[in-house]
């Protein structure tokens, strides 16, 4: 062989080679190194399933757990893996229509990619669910996934407990990629507020896939299973009968009801009227639930207890009486000459007595709620002279109110409390252009003018009376379990007295806790007697109107009440408000009453009993209600209309519209009828107020047409 023939063989067998030594090093790269192909190959026959943790139960004072958890399945799609399936028995399966999936499965496909599982349906029905186990065999891609969910076994706190819901891309974010899509977590109230103590730590556990898709075993004998961990419970100071009790009395009514612990600012009871069912946050139709729930214009959704402002009338006279007491502008003894009425300022300002020396002390004044009185002396705070100006005066009357929790949020363990309003010099100057006096606001004297308080400060404003001088700020969680240094942190806030007027001398604040007993005894809330127990309480009522679709509803008072029991020894301070329902002693005193008495007897009497049926059974929602949903709900159909081209949601308006108006045509056209004997002639009234009612309802379906021109 020639030397060109010989050198040309080599470097055949180097090219040979060095293929070959290409080849194996690929393969040992593949096989030992390289990890992308075996984990496509390892996604192909193992199957990473989720194990949700149960989150931790809320339980009351007494152990008895508020709400807890059940099991319910999530129905998966891995867009990637749904491949040769027959698309309509799934839609029929599963009760969608082809549109609707394909638009699920695209929504997947963006949400979380091709390769990761998505939720498809959540939160199946228990039919729902057994009919996709008998055929998850056909559905190449499709996977249930076990969820714990929460149910409420006195179906109670919905306001103040919360709702959970699937993490949105900015839930994901603000947790630093903690949240995967399809987690759950708290999205209001408790639930929010301790997510980091219920959510516990998300399991895997790698499953094995046979050729039909079928998970048939786990991945190296669970070698690989990370196990879940459950979250941590709560104990409260709640009592779950008080509870119940408290949303029965509040129910079909606009209000709220709290009921507090002095001695540790434990919250006992706060149900917000109109109820909900807690249970119609959870399970496969909560979306539909909490859409209704945001259409409501009574507002469910609204915890009335920590945003419900409200002019707290009457039941501010206390806390006056205290500031007066402790400026020395009066002593116990100060009285008032009321005739009737207050004149000092040019202006009347009425008082329900007249007469027979009814303010001739403070006590006898707290007791018969005296207007001039309370006016009389608030107008002595802001104008002492040893405070320098009305400026300096209604400066420090306004710190007082701070320190009795008004106009500042207290803190409560809820997200979103509101910090009502007290108002301030500068909006006085604001308002007036500098140039007022105490004759301007002296209604501040009687809670009215611009002063609102919620429910949650007025019974922590009782706690304060109650403690002389002291309050733990209001808060549910009494202690978590297995609790670590970072939880007493946290709760650290809530263990904390708070002596914010512990400087006020026992003789005044005696002057008013009799003062407020005689309220009871022989007073204006005689209602709120219980036996064997020295109750203290304050009634009161606020003006209260609404303007809806134009039109200025004058509706009854609010009706307020605050109080607490027993006198020489508090351990409950209950406030309470009924919207439009009048006076005081009339719904929300016998309110207070039956919940103090639940507490401290563990019984009801008979008398409580019966209002308890009375009150429960009553229905005294506003009277624009029914109006204010059809204009809002018409109005909400003309939006609609303009953003979406679709006027579906509007045509069931302008077809009663148009059915009403052939009616009241037809009605207006008949002859009015003869006189009958022994039958009533109602005929001409009825046609007069639907002849009325079309005429509002016309400006209205002309104001429609207008907005959709």
């Amino acid at each position: 062989m020639s030397v060109f023939n010989q050198s040309r063989s080599y470097i055949i067998r180097a090219i040979f080679l060095c293929v070959f030594l290409i080849i194996l090093g690929q393969l040992v790269n593949l096989q030992i190194f390289g990890r992308k192909y075996h984990q496509l190959a390892r996604d192909n026959a193992v199957f990473a399933k989720i194990v949700y943790p149960e989150r931790g139960i809320i339980f009351d004072r007494n152990g008895k757990p508020v709400l807890n958890n059940t099991i319910m399945f999530d129905l998966m799609v891995t867009p990637a893996e749904v491949k040769n399936i027959d698309t309509i028995a799934f839609c029929n399966l599963m009760q969608i229509d082809t549109a609707e999936f394909k638009k699920r499965i695209v929504d997947a496909i963006i949400k979380n990619s091709r390769v990761r599982p998505s939720i498809f349906i959540s939160l199946l029905t228990p039919e729902m669910q057994a009919r996709f186990e008998e055929n998850s065999w056909r559905f190449n891609g499709f996977n249930l996934q076990a969820r714990p969910v929460r149910t409420y076994p006195s179906n109670v706190g919905a306001n103040f407990l919360g709702y959970i819901g699937e993490v949105s891309p900015r839930d994901i974010e603000r947790s630093g990629g903690y949240y995967r899509l399809g987690d759950y977590r708290g999205k209001n109230g408790l639930e929010y507020v301790y997510e980091k103590i219920l959510m516990g730590q998300r399991g895997v556990e790698y499953m094995i896939k046979d050729n039909k898709n079928r998970l048939v075993g786990h991945y190296e004998n669970g070698e690989f299973d990370t196990t879940a961990i459950a979250g941590r419970d709560l104990k409260t100071f709640l009592d779950v009968e008080l509870q119940v009790l408290a949303e029965k009395l509040i129910n079909n009514k606009m209000g709220a009801v709290v009921a507090l612990d002095p001695k540790t600012g434990g919250v006992l009871a706060m149900a917000s009227g109109p109820l909900f069912n807690p249970n119609d946050l959870t399970g496969p139709d909560k979306n539909q639930n909490f859409q209704n729930l945001v259409l409501d214009v009574k507002g469910p959704l609204l915890n009335r207890a920590i945003k419900g402002q409200y002019p707290p009338g009457s039941t501010f006279k206390p806390l006056g009486a205290l500031v007066a007491l402790d400026e020395g502008v009066i002593t116990p003894a100060f009285g008032y000459p009321c005739g009737g009425a207050y004149y000092e300022c040019g202006r009347r300002v009425g008082c329900t007595h007249a007469g027979g020396g009814h303010a001739a002390n403070l006590r006898l004044a707290i007791a018969n709620s005296c207007n001039s009185y309370f006016v009389d002396i608030y107008r002595k705070v802001v104008d002492n002279r040893q405070i320098g100006n009305t400026r300096k005066g209604f400066q420090k009357w306004e710190s007082y109110m701070h320190s009795f929790g008004l106009g500042v949020p207290l803190g409560v363990d809820l997200p979103s409390e509101d910090d009502s309003n007290i108002p301030t010099v500068e909006d006085y100057d604001k308002e007036y252009r500098g140039s007022w006096n105490s004759c301007t606001n002296l209604t501040l004297g009687i809670g009215q003018d611009k002063m609102t308080a919620t429910p949650l400060q007025l019974a922590n404003a009782m706690c304060i009376i109650a403690n002389k001088g002291y309050y733990y700020i209001p808060h549910f969680v009494d202690s978590i379990e297995n609790e670590t240094v970072l939880d007493r942190n946290l709760l650290s806030k809530y263990r904390k007295r708070h002596d914010v007027l512990t400087h006020i001398s026992d003789t005044a604040y005696n002057a008013v806790i009799n003062g407020m007993h005689d309220v009871v005894t022989h007073g204006t809330a005689r209602v709120a007697m219980i036996p064997g127990i020295n109750v203290c309480a304050k009634t009161g009522t606020a003006q209260n109107s609404r303007y809806v679709a134009g039109r200025k509803w004058t509706l009854k008072d609010n009706s307020m009440f605050v109080s607490f029991a027993p006198k020489e020894n508090p351990k409950i301070c209950v406030a309470v408000v009924v919207e439009n329902a009048g006076y005081g002693a009339t719904w929300a005193g016998p309110i207070a009453r039956i919940l103090m008495e639940r507490y401290l007897l563990d019984s009801l009497t008979n008398k409580s009993k019966v209002d308890l049926e009375r009150i429960g059974q009553a229905n005294i929602l506003p009277a624009y209600i029914p109006r204010y949903q059809y204009y809002t709900d018409s109005v909400r159909a003309v939006e609609w209309l303009k953003a979406y081209k679709d006027s579906s949601k509007l045509i069931p308006f302008l077809k009663a519209y148009r059915k009403r108006e052939a009616a009241a045509s037809e009605l207006a056209s008949r002859p009015t009828p003869k006189p009958e004997r022994n039958k009533k002639q109602d005929a001409p009234a009825k046609r007069e107020n639907l002849v009325a009612t079309m005429g509002v309802e016309k400006r209205n379906v002309i104001s429609i047409k207008k907005k959709v021109s």
